[in-house]
């Protein structure tokens, strides 16, 4: 798939976020490099939720670091991102990203709040910091109290913790937190990485997260390996794994009939405790030694020698050979 994709048909909107051909790589000592995603694509249309699925190390927050610009020094990027404006995330340079994107026209939900939380400040504070840099309210004070405590309350976080300090909250009162600050900004692209670590409240929070994509212009990327969270609130699911989209497929359809048609993704559902609760068998290959062929086969039942050797390009939706 070309990195550069065509722009929609004329009178038809375009997406909130259009990826295409995304590759990031970490340079690692020796001269060896690790293939953290590779040639991820999916488009996030006006008013939908898109759901990326699959086991812990398979790319996941990766792809998000690479969408906000937060990969560390030693990744190598390639492909597009592109936002509705034209805005291109992995070209732009770290001043518009900080200035312009971040909070502003994409809002991250972090998988780690813990380190995106000021420890020497409270909860209140820091949500009155955020409305006042992304919002600029005008009535003073008071109208900044008001705007902070209303930020809180669409993440089901307890105004009576709103004067805590991080270290004094849960893993699941910090992560509402997080949560809140995401949501201060409105921003049309909304990136929610692993929203429901560590909650007891999941389904008010991903429903708050769904509700950011009734207004026109507004999109959801939830990034979970919860697929009850993601049948909850998804239109589209993608599967990831070793680094690689191997399925993508309505959400009715992926979670109803006619089913998954990755071997993976089929595993995945049926390791839940309401169907057949079975595991995966073995464990997902190393980023840093990928098997020439399909990534799945040594633990696919389905496999034969051509799984092995070749790699097998996502077709309609779907990256198998068996499928």
């Amino acid at each position: 798939m070309s990195p550069h994709p065509a722009p929609p048909p004329a009178g038809q909107a375009p997406p909130v976020l259009r990826v295409a051909g995304l590759h990031v790589r970490f340079r690692m000592r020796g001269g060896r490099h690790v293939e953290a995603v590779t040639d991820a694509a999916f488009e996030l249309g006006s008013g939908s939720c898109l759901a990326l699925v699959g086991e812990s190390g398979c790319g996941k927050s990766v792809l998000a670091s690479a969408l906000l610009g937060l990969l560390p020094g030693n990744a190598e990027t390639a492909g597009s991102a592109l936002l509705a404006d034209g805005l291109d995330l992995l070209a732009a340079d770290e001043r518009t990203l900080a200035r312009t994107v971040r909070g502003r026209r994409v809002g991250l939900v972090p998988q780690s709040p813990a380190a995106h939380l000021t420890p020497v400040r409270t909860v209140r504070s820091q949500l009155q910091e955020t409305v006042r840099e992304l919002l600029a309210p005008k009535g003073g004070k008071a109208r900044l109290r008001a705007a902070g405590e209303s930020a809180a309350a669409r993440a089901a976080f307890p105004a009576d913790h709103l004067d805590h300090h991080p270290h004094e909250l849960s893993g699941g009162l910090a992560q509402r937190a997080a949560t809140a600050l995401a949501l201060v900004g409105d921003a049309p692209l909304l990136l929610a990485d692993e929203p429901t670590t560590g909650l007891d409240l999941v389904e008010r929070t991903v429903d708050e997260l769904r509700a950011h994509t009734r207004d026109a212009g507004r999109a959801l990327l939830m990034i979970t390996h919860d697929l009850a969270a993601a049948r909850r609130v998804a239109d589209t699911v993608a599967v990831m794994y070793a680094g690689r989209i191997v399925e993508i497929a309505p959400a009715d359809a992926f979670f109803g009939a006619p089913g998954p048609r990755h071997p993976y993704a089929r595993g995945l559902l049926d390791a839940l405790p309401e169907r057949a609760f079975t595991p995966i068998p073995g464990a997902p290959p190393e980023l840093g030694d990928l098997p020439p062929g399909c990534a799945f086969a040594a633990r696919c039942a389905l496999a034969d020698a051509t799984c092995r050797a070749v790699r097998p390009p996502l077709t309609e939706g779907v990256a198998c050979h068996r499928a």
